[in-house]
């Protein structure tokens, strides 16, 4: 089912990686876009921390449930019409959350979204790891995660605009209206993807997620990736708030700072794919682990500083955190047979949820402030403390995940 390990694509891999990134774009956008909107939502809506936590991890939980319930069935049908009916669910989810006008109606249209935009993600994998061999893997999760950068470029900065100029409920709206143009393209232009549908032996689901579930070296590959996303889950939703109110960057300003963010992984996540794919890609991982984990710490307990220094150290802590995140998926793919992918990244999409969910609700417990909307965050620099002993207890995981995978090449 994956294609020769050449480096080049056909056309049609072309247009199968585009139009995953653009549906990556949109999930993310409409996920990360919540921590710029912080500051604002917890203004405009008197939310304290530990509700707008909530928020945050609404999503992460629902997100974690529908992995599981999704991942007995994830094998069991075209993963085409898979990906549609759950990308038209994100779609109603996210116009939900345009709607929405009370804390309790904003929390059940997330718990929608992430019911829905859980899964697409899972899928997307599966169908990379069924069109791509994995020598081109490294390649093509950069160019997908480049949907980072585009929601940094571009998205992020647009729906602040749309935030500051018509209130927050038009970014949610403005979202809609990408995701249903490419609803349409991915409707009309992906083939059905149903090779793997050959490889199954009439399990019900509920034994075929057992099945996935019990196997030792996808538990192994299940903690780490879990482990993973926690991290960024922790400081993320915060971040915003922290840059205004401790390192008193203008809220105005906040755009561009996720805009050169984004800018400059446009330029390092193509690379880090092919270093990834040329070298070793366990190797490349420890790199960005290392980078990352200086960084947190710097930005964890910044002081008042300028809005330049601010920007370099946030696109240093993001080049680390990419070169984290694009070599451990490549090597991620390469853990379940291919009769197993579906349920396996179901699964695996439903725990760094569930660590996600865990990370904002612990840091919404963790971090506080006054009752002045525009006082300080306190304890910002523990989380950070918290999500470095997280990332380099990943590097354990993912070496056990890395030598497993060369156990299996070395068999095959």
């Amino acid at each position: 089912m994956a294609t020769s390990s050449s480096a080049t694509f056909t056309a049609y891999q072309k247009f199968v990686i585009v139009i995953i990134a653009l549906i990556h774009f949109t999930v993310i956008l409409d996920f990360m876009i919540l921590s710029p909107l912080g500051e604002i939502l917890m203004s405009s809506m008197k939310l304290t921390t530990s509700e707008f936590g909530s928020v945050v991890s609404a999503y992460a939980i629902s997100a974690c449930v529908s992995g599981f319930l999704a991942a007995g069935f994830a094998d069991k049908f075209d993963r085409k019409k898979l990906l549609l009916f759950f990308y038209v669910g994100f779609i109603l989810g996210t116009l939900f959350c345009a709607l929405a006008n009370t804390f309790q109606t904003l929390l059940w249209a997330r718990i929608i979204t992430g019911l829905f935009g859980g899964v697409i993600g899972s899928v997307s994998m599966a169908i990379i790891t069924d069109l791509f061999a994995l020598q081109q893997r490294g390649k093509v999760m950069g160019f997908v995660q480049m949907a980072f950068a585009g929601s940094q470029i571009l998205g992020i900065p647009l729906g602040l605009y749309l935030a500051d100029k018509w209130g927050w409920h038009s970014t949610f709206y403005g979202v809609v209206i990408l995701s249903l143009v490419i609803g349409i393209a991915l409707l009309l232009k992906l083939q059905p993807l149903t090779e793997h549908l050959k490889l199954q032996h009439n399990k019900s689901a509920f034994l075929h997620l057992w099945h996935t579930v019990k196997k030792r070296d996808y538990r192994i590959g299940f903690v780490a990736i879990m482990l993973l996303s926690m991290g960024g889950f922790m400081i993320a939703p915060f971040s915003s708030d922290f840059l205004v109110n401790n390192v008193n960057i203008e809220r105005g300003k906040i755009p561009l700072v996720f805009m050169i963010n984004g800018i400059a992984a446009v330029f390092i996540m193509p690379l880090i794919g092919r270093l990834a794919d040329k070298f070793d890609k366990f190797r490349v991982f420890v790199i960005g682990t290392i980078i990352a984990c200086i960084m947190v710490v710097i930005l964890t307990n910044l002081m008042p500083v300028p809005l330049w220094q601010v920007i370099f150290i946030n696109a240093l802590m993001f080049a680390g955190i990419m070169g984290r995140i694009v070599p451990a998926q490549a090597l991620n793919s390469a853990v379940p047979d291919a009769g197993d992918r579906g349920a396996y990244m179901s699964i695996n999409n439903s725990l760094q949820y569930m660590a996600g969910a865990i990370g904002s609700m612990v840091a919404g417990l963790i971090v506080v402030k006054a009752d002045d909307e525009h006082s300080p965050l306190q304890h910002f620099d523990t989380l950070g403390y918290i999500m470095v002993a997280i990332m380099l207890l990943c590097i354990f995981l993912m070496w056990r995940v890395s030598e497993m995978i060369k156990g299996k090449t070395q068999n095959n």
